[in-house]
């Protein structure tokens, strides 16, 4: 039996300070950023049905759900900092894990860092004019901001992630309350509430839609990295992950029904603002405004998130020799990873500086996904390997959920390469790079 699975005690050199509230506004505020406020629109032009519209937000929601409910074993197994970069190690091998540790460090998380306030500055140009240098500028100012909240204790950190969580669950619940209150929206909108053409020639669009929205609601695990500084992680973990997932389900498909209500169909399809749009039609151009700030909000909350969390699966490798040593530090006084918080937002910094972000975004993000289908496939494993070891949770509805879930992301990765096999290639060269930098660390551990 391999110890380190049961091996549940805590980090000395860190807090655990986050409540379950603190836990469910770090997940939920990580998975909506900007992508409800655009995607819905490509959703639209893909079926053109209301019903199918909000089945595939649904369904994407159970997929998460379901990707929630399998990790949340393996958080409450293994509550400590680092998440999936210590399921994949105890489930697969050190390489495994450090792939992924290499892969979250290099590109897949300080790449989103970047897209997200990039994209948090663009919607500050919609009140103060800005140039592309100065969109860059703001961008960076934004992140150098986070992290140095993020520095100054846990508790600051998850403060600040509470207030803009609960404001952009507010933003949203506003705005949809207001679509349905004032004038300008119409039930006839919904139609055509069936597809009006064959389902046999929806296979491809339903594919296409239900990656579109699998992404939307990507961020649900973030809540793990940081296990390690969750009080009583074996019962508010898979609670957080949960109730975290189950907020998002509601409020996607309640926003998406009230630009529905808004907007028709054809509308909808051919918006590249979609929000934008259904605010502006029932409030004038005091809705535009109202939707930039919201999505102001969400991005700035959402980059929170990642700032906050990431940098524990840096500082989890270099604690045990598999990553330069001095990202294992924390502060004496704020017991927070303070050199892997300053190194993640300077790679960040960079890729805005140099415009690279969103070409290695669209490289690996589908690798995000074979590592998610890997930690649930990892469930399987560990209780093969172990089937002793207490586990205070259990994945619920065992093995239909986890199998579920494992389906749908493999789904979503062979889609995209289908779609986009050059991006795909490049995507899987860089997260192989990280093998050579696995043998230098494991000769030097």
């Amino acid at each position: 039996m391999n110890q380190q699975v049961h091996d549940t005690g805590p980090d000395p050199d860190l807090r655990r300070e986050l409540s379950l509230l603190d836990s469910t506004m770090i997940n939920v505020g990580s998975m909506i950023g900007s992508g409800i406020f655009i995607v819905p629109a490509v959703i639209a032009m893909y079926l053109q049905s209301s019903s199918l519209i909000i089945f595939v937000w649904i369904v994407g929601g159970v997929v998460s759900l379901f990707g929630a409910l399998s990790v949340a074993e393996l958080g409450a197994l293994m509550p400590r900092a680092g998440g999936q970069y210590v399921y994949l190690r105890e489930a697969y091998s050190p390489l495994w894990g450090f792939l992924y540790g290499w892969s979250a460090f290099a590109v897949i998380n300080t790449a989103s860092i970047a897209a997200v306030a990039v994209t948090c500055a663009a919607y500050l140009g919609y009140f103060f004019p800005l140039s592309p240098t100065g969109i860059r500028i703001v961008a960076i100012a934004s992140i150098l901001l986070l992290t140095a909240i993020n520095c100054y204790g846990i508790k600051l950190g998850a403060l600040v992630q509470n207030g803009f969580t609960l404001a952009k669950i507010g933003a949203l619940t506003l705005l949809a309350g207001l679509s349905f209150i004032l004038s300008g929206g119409s039930i006839s909108n919904f139609s055509p509430v069936f597809p009006t053409v064959q389902l046999s020639t929806l296979t491809g669009p339903l594919g296409l839609a239900m990656v579109a929205v699998l992404w939307s609601y990507d961020g649900w695990i973030e809540i793990t990295y940081v296990a390690g500084e969750v009080k009583d992680p074996q019962r508010v973990l898979p609670r957080s992950l949960i109730i975290a997932t189950m907020i998002v389900i509601l409020s996607y498909v309640l926003i998406n029904c009230a630009y529905m209500f808004v907007l028709s169909l054809n509308h909808m399809s051919h918006s590249e603002l979609v929000a934008s749009d259904s605010a502006t039609k029932i409030m004038g151009p005091i809705g535009a405004s109202l939707v930039a700030v919201a999505v102001i909000v969400s991005t700035f909350g959402a980059n929170n998130g990642f700032i906050f969390t990431c940098p524990r699966i840096y500082y989890a490798m270099a604690k045990e020799g598999m990553f330069f040593r001095w990202l294992g530090n924390t502060h004496p006084t704020y017991r927070t990873p303070i050199p892997s918080l300053l190194v993640q937002a300077l790679l960040a910094c960079m890729l805005i500086l140099t415009g690279t972000f969103d070409q290695l975004t669209t490289y690996v993000v589908f690798a995000s996904w074979i590592f998610y289908a890997m930690s649930c496939g990892a469930v399987f494993l560990l209780r093969k390997k172990s089937p002793n070891v207490h586990r205070s949770y259990k994945t619920w509805g065992y093995p239909i959920t986890p199998l579920i879930f494992i389906i749908f992301s493999l789904y979503l990765v062979v889609t995209t390469i289908i779609e986009d096999p050059r991006d795909a290639l490049i995507g899987v060269g860089i997260i192989l790079l990280g093998v050579p930098a696995y043998l230098y660390w494991k000769k030097n551990a």
